[in-house]
């Protein structure tokens, strides 16, 4: 794998929740009533919660916690109803911004994303004015001391199991599926024992683009920051060359 490290700035990413554990509990808890609600509490017949439930664990959320969770979304039929909501914007010199919410407010959410785009100098845009730069992928990263494959029997295991890609970094790999496969060869890994960093359906940047300028530079970070404040924000994603940070 050559250029930009995805590996690299997950891990990056993944640092930085790790210090914001209740915001990302909550995060999956939502998605845990979603897959419940859509499929079911069973875990067995409902794939999407087998996914929900694979990221949680990549998570380090506990097993009663999940447990808890799916338990609550199946005996409360009055539950909050969870919607998903997809903004795209741009950010400082035309950076690219999707930003996807979860949430049981729509309009509540669509003033914080806006104010936060407005207070970083950026602008949100119409559906679609930036999605068409990133390509949705199921993404599964593995950290090479959770593996005891080697390189080339893991590559073999994964685009057996429906794989478009396998990329392999200093410490890591990174396999990518397309979304519909994404469950199969999540699961194929898992049954392996192979232990998962992350495993998700993402967008990702078909390019990337470098930001040098420090005031720029700093107006996406406040965008950033007040995203990540919002606890209806789920995931958002730029086409930023490496980290702010």
């Amino acid at each position: 794998m050559s250029g930009h490290s995805k590996f690299a700035n997950i891990k990056h990413k993944k640092e930085k929740n790790d210090a914001k554990k209740g915001k990302i509990f909550t995060i999956i808890g939502r998605e845990i009533v979603i897959a419940v609600k859509e499929g079911g509490p069973d875990p067995a017949n409902n794939s999407k919660l087998r996914d929900v439930i694979a990221k949680a664990k990549a998570a380090n959320m506990p097993n009663d916690t999940i447990e808890r969770g799916i338990k609550k979304a199946a005996g409360d039929s009055n539950a909050q109803n969870y919607e998903h909501a997809t903004y795209e914007g741009y950010g400082p010199n035309g950076i690219a911004i999707i930003v996807e919410t979860l949430t049981d407010n729509k309009n509540r959410t669509a003033a914080d994303v806006r104010a936060a785009f407005s207070k970083g100098q950026g602008n949100i845009g119409t559906p679609g004015c930036v999605s068409f730069m990133f390509d949705e992928k199921g993404q599964i990263l593995i950290d090479k001391e959770e593996c005891a494959l080697s390189a080339d029997d893991l590559m073999m295991l994964v685009l057996d199991a429906g794989a478009e890609d396998f990329n392999e970094e200093e410490d890591g790999y990174e396999v990518l599926t397309d979304p519909a496969d994404f469950s199969a060869v999540r699961e194929a890994i898992e049954k392996e024992g192979i232990a998962m960093a992350e495993a998700e359906v993402v967008m990702l940047p078909q390019t990337r683009v470098s930001l040098e300028d420090p005031t720029a530079r700093a107006s996406l970070q406040k965008i950033l920051d007040l995203l990540d404040d919002s606890d209806d924000v789920q995931n958002v994603y730029t086409n930023l060359e490496g980290e702010l940070d």
